[in-house]
């Protein structure tokens, strides 16, 4: 009797301990969208892809424009612990649902709180450019149609463009870059293939030796199968025609005709001096120059940002364990005419 009469003296003194949940953060509503523009009237949108699909060049080719701004891995709907943190437990919950809380209009003001944050964060920058169109990249590869549900409960009313690279050029690009950061991850098997890489990348070019483990590519393979299926299906069921997608390949053979499509997406007008601008970007590979930087012996192996890397190195075990994962997936987006299943 005595220990329950102190738990219950301590529970008016300081609340009840137990860990409790927040219940599910509510989407904006058209009201408040409305409202929230009078303060950020940016168009905004976002741009999502499988992590190694060329979001970054495509973020750098849409800013050319002189009426977009975009930057990149803000990571508000994509990687932990995500935008929706911030509003995410009971305490927050029980303060800005609370209702001697008056101004909150009876309602929970999570999603309004979600929404000027990532309005500021992004019109901040904009501003500073005078782009009257502002948006955000950031790889989708953790949790695939949730980002975008998540997404579309904060910005309803964005646009959401989509990239999508051949599979096979995507896990070799992501393999380079995980010997090249050295990743944590990385098993004794892994670690065995990069020092033998090291002292004669020869064995492994021409479709000879494989860079890969069989759990790479199943594993590797099957997410970007998951991704690209949910986010595609989600993404036009939810923004309908404000969801747009293109490939990484046609990006680099037709870049000009493909960011005039982008551009006409995002209501802004393309000219004949974007051209210019656009080759002389495609001409820079960030990307290839950081590597170098970080481990010039890995990153010399293959060429960066090209199409088809995957062509020259996969071995015929490679290939069939991809294509017995992905094939359909290949075939789909216009990458294979047929599937080997």
């Amino acid at each position: 009797m005595i220990t329950r009469i102190k738990k219950a003296a301590s529970i008016l003194l300081k609340g009840d301990s137990r860990k409790k949940k927040r219940t599910f953060i509510p989407a904006i509503t058209p009201k408040e969208v409305a409202e929230i523009k009078g303060f950020f009237p940016r168009e905004k949108f976002f741009i999502f892809g499988h992590a190694r699909s060329g979001t970054t060049l495509l973020a750098r080719l849409v800013r050319l424009h002189p009426e977009v701004y975009c930057n990149w891995q803000a990571h508000f709907f994509t990687r932990p612990p995500f935008l929706k943190s911030l509003v995410n437990t009971a305490e927050v919950e029980e303060w800005l649902k609370r209702k001697s809380n008056r101004w909150n209009r009876g309602d929970d003001l999570s999603p309004i709180v979600l929404r000027v944050v990532a309005d500021f964060i992004m019109e901040r920058e904009a501003a500073k450019e005078g782009a009257r169109i502002v948006g955000d990249k950031s790889p989708s590869s953790l949790i695939h149609a949730q980002a975008i549900r998540d997404l579309h409960s904060i910005y309803p009313d964005a646009k959401l463009v989509y990239i999508v690279r051949d599979g096979r050029d995507v896990i070799t690009s992501e393999r380079i870059r995980n010997f090249v950061e050295e990743s944590k991850f990385l098993t004794a098997k892994d670690k065995k293939i990069i020092e033998d890489l090291r002292n004669d990348p020869t064995h492994f070019k021409n479709n000879g030796r494989s860079i890969f483990t069989d759990l790479f590519i199943r594993r590797t393979a099957q997410g970007w199968v998951e991704n690209l299926t949910e986010s595609a299906k989600e993404g036009q069921r939810l923004f309908g025609e404000n969801f747009f997608t293109l490939r990484y390949e046609d990006l680099l053979e037709r870049s000009l005709d493909e960011m005039k499509s982008l551009w006409d997406f995002l209501d802004v007008k393309s000219s004949k001096a974007l051209g210019q601008a656009i080759e002389e970007e495609m001409s820079s590979n960030p990307d290839q120059e950081w590597q170098q930087s970080r481990n010039k012996d890995i990153a010399s192996f293959l060429p960066k940002g090209q199409a088809g890397n995957w062509a020259r190195l996969f071995t015929e075990r490679d290939k069939d364990l991809f294509n017995d994962i992905a094939g359909e997936m290949l075939v789909k987006w216009g990458y294979e005419k047929r599937s080997n299943r």
